[in-house]
């Protein structure tokens, strides 16, 4: 076997070991779950409030976006945590100091992070039927294209977490990214259909992966007829298929290129000088 196939393996290993742990924990579970649960606990408050311009609920509208929401919080803002805390403990120095040490652990880290952001946007599933009604969830063309999504979420989100996590050295730092990301949130689409919001705001909303991964949810979760409170009253799939890949395409570029500089850059403890000795 070779030392890369080698590699791949125990980052595989790893990933199952890690995954099986953190979905039989309760509190990794209730780190994934507290804020869609928050989330969804105000939209069902909210569900006698109607979309405008239609009779539909704004609580089961929401939903879907509430999911993507916490896609982009546990995959994206979860891996550059645990990146950059790893950078913090030399977890990452050890794994570089083995031989293709650092595939390994991408790999483990990389793929528990995925399975665990999965298990956070479908277990909310489960009660949402008998919570919002209206959800598309009993057809298997809804699951097949949410399943779809996800996976295309993932490969978008998660090179992102990990180009963060490389460029953050300092734990305390990652308040410069949850910051900007409940900004995103505001402005996403995510609570409120976006097309009430100015149209600057509409445009800056959509270079971003969020607005697309909540209209993708949307677009498999809720009737066709919910369309005419979107943008161009569209579910738009395939600027969303463009969009998603677009940002996928760029972080799986990205991600090894920032790796590699990271992995140049760190370091143990830096080495004494020797003291110089007068002449």
């Amino acid at each position: 076997m070779t030392p890369t196939r080698n590699a791949l393996r125990t980052g595989l290993e790893r990933a199952r070991i890690e995954f099986r742990h953190q979905a039989t924990s309760a509190q990794e579970v209730w780190g994934v779950l507290f804020f869609p649960v928050i989330a969804l606990l105000v939209m069902f408050i909210l569900r006698d409030t109607t979309v405008p311009g239609t009779t539909f609920s704004l609580g089961t509208q929401s939903l879907p976006g509430i999911l993507a929401m916490n896609v982009m919080l546990t995959g994206f803002t979860g891996l550059a945590m645990t990146l950059t805390t790893d950078r913090a403990d030399n977890t990452l120095l050890r794994a570089k100091a083995t031989p293709h040490g650092m595939l390994g652990y991408l790999t483990g880290r990389i793929l528990s992070r995925a399975g665990m952001t999965a298990l956070g946007a479908l277990l909310p599933l489960l009660p949402a039927p008998f919570l919002f009604p209206g959800l598309t969830l009993t057809t298997p063309t809804t699951w097949l294209a949410l399943l779809a999504y996800l996976a295309l979420a993932l490969l978008a989100v998660l090179p992102l977490g990990v180009i963060t996590g490389s460029l953050i050295t300092n734990p305390q730092s990652l308040s410069l990214v949850t910051l900007p990301m409940m900004l995103l949130l505001a402005i996403s689409g995510i609570f409120y259909p976006i097309t009430a919001l100015p149209d600057w705001l509409q445009a800056l909303a959509q270079l971003f992966p969020l607005y697309w991964l909540g209209l993708a949810l949307r677009s498999a979760l809720l009737p066709e007829s919910l369309a005419t409170a979107e943008l161009a009253e569209s579910w738009r799939p395939l600027e969303t298929i463009l969009a998603l890949g677009a940002w996928a395409s760029l972080g799986l570029l990205l991600a090894p290129f920032v790796l590699r500089r990271m992995a140049r850059r760190d370091s143990g403890t830096p080495p004494r000088r020797r003291p110089t000795i007068p002449a």
